[in-house]
């Protein structure tokens, strides 16, 4: 049994899994319910998502692709934007089990992960998506001319999106990391050489595109997170 240092109470490990299956349960009703609210309005998002786009015609290549693009667009946005409610029913369901000095890490944490995934979206929707399509709009424009399949466009911005929110949670790994005296500030500024060379590597992995410039970007972004949770560890004294 595990005591709780909120109440003082302790419960049992069934009742801990009842608990698990109703966080778990609410979590994605959440999650369904955003993704059908993200559907009815899936014209306004995808109006949002072409954006980075404009002045390029979009095709239905095959019967039912703007369809299944919609749903497609839909559980993307419905993830996205329930991601804050589903980290915040883990975080109930994990802090009795913690101590005060646990859970003043925890917290925290937790509210940079969010903060940092979201700051991640918007640098990749307002600056590494323009810049890779116009480099695809503007290489070969005197030859060809830019009509793209409309799924085919909706995964390459998804895809590109989502994998920015995730590369920005860096610094939180490298926070708990130090946190738990699996590796220090010091540590991490000494492995900066091959820091540089991953994030290289990342840049390419997790942009869909292959043009330089949108890696270049993405790698930069990575390095200056990572001496970012450098500084932050500093900071701590970690």
């Amino acid at each position: 049994m595990t005591k709780q240092w909120n109440n003082e109470k302790e419960m049992s490990i069934f009742e801990h899994l009842e608990e698990l299956r109703q966080r778990i349960f609410t979590a994605l009703l959440i999650f369904l319910t955003i993704t059908v609210i993200c559907f009815l309005y899936t014209k306004n998002i995808s109006h949002l998502l072409q954006k980075p786009a404009e002045g390029i015609k979009f095709l239905q290549l095959a019967p039912g692709e703007y369809f299944f693009a919609s749903i497609k667009v839909s559980v993307y946005a419905g993830l996205i934007i329930s991601t804050p409610f589903t980290i915040s029913q883990l975080v109930i369901f994990i802090i009795p089990g913690l101590t005060k000095k646990e859970a003043s890490y925890l917290v925290p944490i937790l509210i940079s992960s969010i903060s940092l995934f979201f700051t991640g979206i918007f640098f990749s929707y307002y600056i590494l998506a323009p810049a890779a399509l116009k480099f695809f709009i503007e290489y070969g424009a005197e030859i060809v001319e830019p009509v793209w399949s409309f799924e085919q466009y909706f995964n390459f911005i998804l895809l590109l999106i989502f994998s920015t929110g995730i590369a920005f949670q860096i610094p939180i790994i490298q926070i708990i990391l130090g946190v738990s005296n699996v590796f220090s500030s010091d540590q991490m500024l000494f492995f900066w050489k091959y820091a540089v060379f991953i994030a290289t590597i990342m840049g390419a992995i997790l942009t869909p595109s292959t043009d330089p410039i949108t890696q270049l970007f993405m790698s930069s972004a990575i390095i200056f997170l990572y001496l970012g949770g450098i500084i932050m560890l500093k900071i701590m004294k970690k």
